[in-house]
Parts: structure tokens; sequence; C-alpha cells
């Protein structure tokens, strides 16, 4: 690591520790108590699980951002885009008061966001606003 990006590292490290985060994050959980997300997650190496770590936590002490990090998705859908070494992953969450719950999580394979994935997203805020 080069003494920039040494510093650039703890910065990050001292403002993660010391700032009160802006959003609580949690998964989503389905009926039958599983989690999508955090399963997706588990599938993946842990490097990518690193980075989409980082960049939800960026957005949880940030917000609000917008791009190129987050796009509002309208329906009160929102994407956090996140660009791996080698693809692109998305992380679908709505926003419950304070609260960015974890939707929908998937690797990109085309310019716009698929209807499946877009669809399983919408589906997943009407249950949790039903639980509301």
């Amino acid at each position: 690591m080069t003494g920039k990006n040494k510093l650039a590292q703890t910065y990050q490290d001292w403002y993660i520790k010391t700032m009160k985060p802006t959003l609580d994050v949690r998964f989503f959980v389905t009926d039958s108590g599983s989690e999508p997300v955090r399963e997706w997650l588990k599938d993946l190496p842990a490097i990518e699980r690193k980075v989409i770590g980082e960049d939800i936590k960026t957005v949880q002490l940030g917000w609000p951002l917008g791009m190129p990090l987050v796009r509002n998705l309208g329906e009160g859908l929102w994407e956090v885009r996140i660009k791996l070494e080698n693809r692109i992953v998305r992380v679908l969450f709505a926003l419950d008061k304070s609260t960015m719950v974890l939707l929908h999580g998937f690797i990109k394979k085309q310019q716009a966001t698929p209807k499946p994935d877009l669809d399983l997203a919408k589906d997943r805020l009407k249950q949790l606003k039903r639980r509301a």
C-alpha cells in the first residue's frame, strides 16, 4: 500500500469509528425468516463482500447521497451501485424511517436493471410495508 493509500485508509477507519451513522442498516427478512441479501452475500468471495460492505457503510454514514454511488429507482426503491474488479453489483434498498433495508442484491449483466430483479425488490418492499 502506498503512503497516499495508507493515509486515505487511516482517515476512512477514523471516520467510520467516530461518525454517528445517519442510517441504521438491516437485511430484509422473509415471512419464513430467511435473509436473502445476507445469504447472497455469503456466496460471494470475501474480497467482494468487503467492497460491498464498504459501499453500504458509505451510504449509511453519508446519507443522503446521489450518483455515482446511489440512484433513486422510484416507488421508494434505491440502488447502491458497486463496482468490483471484474463485475458490477447492485444492492436494492428501501428506507424505513431512518433504516436502510437491504431488499435484493445481484450481479449486473446488462445496461438496465433487469425487470425480474426490480419486481422482486418491489415485492419485498410491499411485504415490508404490510408489516409496518
